[in-house]
């Protein structure tokens, strides 16, 4: 994140169309860490009131709507995905139109409308079918009207919970001049993240499983509308930031131009080229690079694309050689990013599939307490914090590689142990699903809870949690690393992309696979769920080795080989 560097700023438009920043009088009083509160318990309260709901979907859709097992599990997957692609939209939004208060606002506006709707189907009768009798009675489907009350809830929610991930972040992080203060800021920002999704996804789910859904959710919408006005309470002392436009805009910008000036013949004279308004004086002063050379076309000056005073009269025609070097920079990295859009995928079928399981075994500890189905995957993010504290805590395994191999671990060995850490773990998920089935075979379980222990669920989530310690910070790394800094923000937003499409690849996956074979019944003792678990095992070592390819051929900045791209800690110090 990049602070604002003055007290305020204010937009005009400059003669490219583009907004620029100048100086004025300050708009706010205050910024700094006066703001930490506001924003920081506005997150945790929002966090709540979000994900109370969300984690235990598949749950409420089986149980309150009768819905098909495995299409709640789909169901649950798209939202995921929207949870993850909207809030580029929203980042958009807020850099060219709105700015992130606004934004922020309105969307923890919209998600708390969309939780009172949930609510209601949750309180009113007539918003639900009826509940299923026993076993040899026929579940009656939910009215057109129940399901239309019920999706209106399911999109307004998580549109606006997809409008707050960005801005939110964004706009706490502008409150901050040095970079000292943004970082310990993110790192309590995402504490307080964490803390409301572990609440949320213990007690809120537990209270909705244990007392009632229209008591869980209303908590919900307490939290969803304090955080809101916790979060507007701050106003008068938030730093507004003018919008300046996107710059995922500027990278469309090229690929119009260079596509408009296709039959365009490149020379060699470094003088055609446009490097901006003052010319030499730009970050890139130098001819674009000879790859991906169709692309230079954009930044070659023709007739009436620049005014008199050498400003861009048509910004879809012509464009700087910095915007070109910034689109290679994203194209280069897209074989390394869609190789982990395809280590994402098995996780998202395995969270889905862990509920479906966990709800036909034995979830109790102790004879009064039983463990909602929804609050499993919470282990994950557990495993992943601890992970993430220990490796930055201890700086290990680092120290051990470095003393087998003679060099420092880079970026890309993190990614790769993700990896393996992951295949592991469907391993090991199709191994507990193998034995829940022999178990659910020898006493004759058929469509009722089998006697094991749904702890035995807690291996695969924690090795999926320890890799994701490993290769999700590492994305964040390389993309940060590699990105030039007019791009800084888009890593984060390249990240809730490839989670976000590896969610709608998994609704694929999965209808595939119920399709083409018989492994995903409505009850799963009838089914082989453990074959897709090894599918994806075997899918998974397949992507690390379309990985390390990927890797291997990677050059990084200045012509930088993946061997020597050093690893650095979330400081920025270097391994």
């Amino acid at each position: 994140m990049e602070s604002s560097g003055s007290s305020e700023a204010k937009r005009i438009t400059g003669n490219n169309g583009e907004a620029e920043l100048k100086p004025c009088d300050a708009e706010s009083k205050r910024a700094g860490w006066i703001t930490f509160p506001f924003i920081t318990g506005a997150v945790a309260l929002l966090s709540v009131g979000v994900t109370g709901w969300m984690t235990n979907l598949i749950v409420y859709l089986i149980e309150e709507f009768n819905v098909n097992r495995i299409d709640a599990a789909q169901i649950n997957n798209v939202i995921n995905g929207c949870f993850c692609l909207l809030p580029i939209l929203g980042a958009i939004i807020a850099d060219s139109v709105l700015g992130c208060f606004l934004v922020a606002s309105i969307s923890a506006f919209i998600a708390s409308m969309g939780i009172v709707l949930l609510s209601l189907t949750a309180t009113l009768d007539s918003l639900r079918p009826r509940p299923c009798g026993n076993k040899s009675s026929s579940c009656r489907a939910p009215s057109n009207l129940q399901l239309g009350v019920l999706y209106a809830g399911i999109v307004l929610a998580t549109l606006g919970a997809s409008g707050l991930r960005f801005t939110t972040a964004t706009l706490g992080a502008n409150q901050f001049e040095s970079q000292k203060d943004q970082s310990t800021f993110f790192n309590w920002f995402f504490f307080a993240l964490y803390a409301g999704y572990v609440l949320s996804s213990t007690l809120i789910v537990y209270v909705e499983d244990s007392v009632s859904w229209a008591f869980g959710f209303w908590l919900c919408v307490a939290a969803s509308f304090t955080g809101l006005a916790v979060f507007a309470a701050g106003n008068r002392y938030y730093r507004h930031e003018t919008p300046q436009g996107s710059p995922l805009l500027s990278l469309a910008r090229v690929l119009v131009a260079s596509s408009r000036k296709w039959k365009l013949q490149l020379a060699p004279n470094r003088d055609e080229f446009y490097y901006g308004r003052d010319g030499q004086n730009k970050e890139v002063d130098v001819p674009p690079r000879k790859n991906f050379r169709f692309l230079n076309r954009a930044a070659v000056k023709t007739d009436g694309d620049t005014k008199s005073d050498n400003s861009i009269a048509k910004p879809w025609r012509l464009c700087t050689v910095q915007q070109v070097e910034d689109l290679k920079s994203v194209i280069k990295v897209l074989p390394l990013w869609s190789s982990v859009i395809f280590l994402s995928t098995p996780i998202a079928v395995q969270n889905s599939m862990t509920v479906l399981q966990a709800l036909t075994m034995d979830r109790h500890i102790g004879p009064h307490f039983m463990i909602p189905a929804g609050s499993f995957i919470v282990m994950v993010m557990l495993s992943t914090s601890i992970s993430l504290a220990l490796i930055d805590s201890f700086r290990s395994p680092f120290p051990m590689w470095k003393k087998l191999t003679g060099s420092p671990p880079t970026v890309f060995h993190r990614i790769g142990v993700g990896h393996l850490l992951n295949v592991l773990g469907m391993i090991v998920s199709a191994l507990v699903e193998s034995r829940r089935l022999r178990t659910a075979h020898l006493q004759h379980v058929n469509n009722h809870t089998v006697p094991m222990s749904a702890l035995w669920l807690f291996p695969q989530l924690i090795l999926v949690g320890i890799g994701e310690a490993f290769h999700f910070p590492g994305q964040v790394l390389l993309y940060f690393g590699e990105f030039p800094p007019s791009l800084s923000n888009s890593a984060t937003a390249m990240v809730s992309a490839m989670i976000g499409i590896a969610y709608y690849l998994s609704t694929v996956l999965i209808d595939l696979v119920r399709r083409s074979t018989g492994w995903l019944p409505e009850d799963l003792n009838d089914g082989r769920l453990d074959y897709l678990y090894w599918l994806l095992a075997g899918v998974g070592l397949a992507n690390f080795g379309y990985y390390l390819v990927c890797a291997k051929l990677y050059e990084g900045k200045d012509g930088k080989s993946s061997s020597n791209l050093p690893m650095a800690n979330v400081a920025g110090e270097k391994e």
